[in-house]
C-alpha cells in the first residue's frame, strides 16, 4: 500500500515531467558542455585556468541527469501493468526509436549516423518485449505452484539473458544490458516500488558509473507516487525526446563542436 490513505500524492505525469527535465539537463551537458570543455582553447568562458571548475559543473549536471533513466524504466513497468494494449505500446516505442536515431546521433556524436550505439527507446522497447514475453510464459504455465514458479523463474532468467545480449551486443543500445537489468528488477519487484527502484539504481550504479547513485534521490517522489496516470498527452511525452535532441544537435553543429 502506498498513498491511498494520504492526502497528498503525485501522478505518473509528475514523475514523467521530472524525468524529462533531468534528461534534458543530462543531454545538454553531454552534447554541448562536454565538447566545449574538450575544445576549451577556442572558448572564452572555458580555459585552462578554470577548466576544473567547469568539469565539476559538468559532473554535477550529469549526476542530475542520471535520475532520468531509472524513472523512465519505472514508468515503463507501470505502463506495462496498466496499458490496454502492450502491442500498441511496443509499436509506439519502436516508431519513436526510429524517429529519434538521427537526432540522437547529431546531439551525442555530432554526426547524422553513428553505428556505435543506439538511442534509449530501443532499450525500453527490448525491455518491454522481454517482460511481456515473461508474462506470456506465466500464463502458459497456468496455475501457480512451486514447480511451475521455479520453472517460470528459470525461463525468465533465459529471457533476460537473451534481451540483455540483444541490447548490449546486437543493437548496442543506450544503457545496454544494465538498462535491461534495471527494467527486470522493477518488473519482478513491482509490488514493492521503493525497494525495486532502489535495487534497480544500485544495479545501474554497480554496472556502469557511481553517478547513477544520484537517482536514489528519486525515491522521494516515488514514495509520494499515488499510482494515478494524471493528465497527459502520450505522444507529446514521446516527441520531447527526439525534439530536444534535434535542438541540441543543431546547437552543437552551429557552435562547431565537431564529432
Amino acid at each position: 500500500m502506498f498513498l491511498e490513505n494520504k492526502k497528498f500524492g503525485i501522478s505518473g505525469t509528475a514523475l514523467k515531467l521530472i524525468a524529462v527535465v533531468t534528461m534534458v539537463i543530462d543531454h545538454a551537458a553531454t552534447s554541448v558542455l562536454s565538447p566545449m570543455i574538450i575544445y576549451m582553447p577556442a572558448w572564452g568562458p572555458i580555459n585552462s585556468a578554470n577548466s576544473v571548475g567547469w568539469f565539476y559543473f559538468y559532473r554535477f549536471l550529469r549526476g542530475v541527469g542520471r535520475m532520468a533513466f531509472p524513472l523512465y524504466c519505472f514508468l515503463l513497468v507501470e505502463g506495462f501493468s496498466h496499458t490496454k494494449s502492450r502491442g500498441r505500446y511496443a509499436l509506439r516505442l519502436f516508431a519513436f526509436a526510429l524517429i529519434s536515431e538521427i537526432p540522437f546521433d547529431l546531439a551525442l556524436h555530432g554526426t547524422f549516423l553513428y553505428m556505435g550505439d543506439n538511442n534509449v527507446f530501443f532499450t525500453l522497447l527490448i525491455g518491454l518485449l522481454a517482460i511481456s514475453l515473461c508474462e506470456w510464459i506465466r500464463g502458459l504455465l497456468g496455475n501457480p505452484g512451486v514447480l511451475r514458479e521455479f520453472l517460470w523463474y528459470v525461463l525468465t532468467a533465459c529471457v533476460f539473458v537473451g534481451a540483455a545480449a540483444l541490447a548490449q551486443f546486437v543493437l548496442v543500445c543506450d544503457y545496454g544490458a544494465a538498462g535491461i537489468a534495471a527494467i527486470f528488477v522493477l518488473y519482478l519487484l513491482r509490488g514493492q516500488r521503493l525497494f525495486g527502484f532502489a535495487v534497480a539504481v544500485v544495479v545501474l550504479g554497480l554496472s556502469s558509473s557511481t553517478l547513477e547513485f544520484w537517482a536514489l534521490v528519486m525515491l522521494v517522489p516515488i514514495f509520494f507516487y499515488d499510482g494515478s496516470r494524471g493528465r497527459q498527452n502520450k505522444y507529446l511525452g514521446y516527441a520531447i525526446y527526439p525534439a530536444h535532441l534535434l535542438v541540441l544537435g543543431i546547437i552543437r553543429a552551429a557552435l562547431g563542436l565537431g564529432a
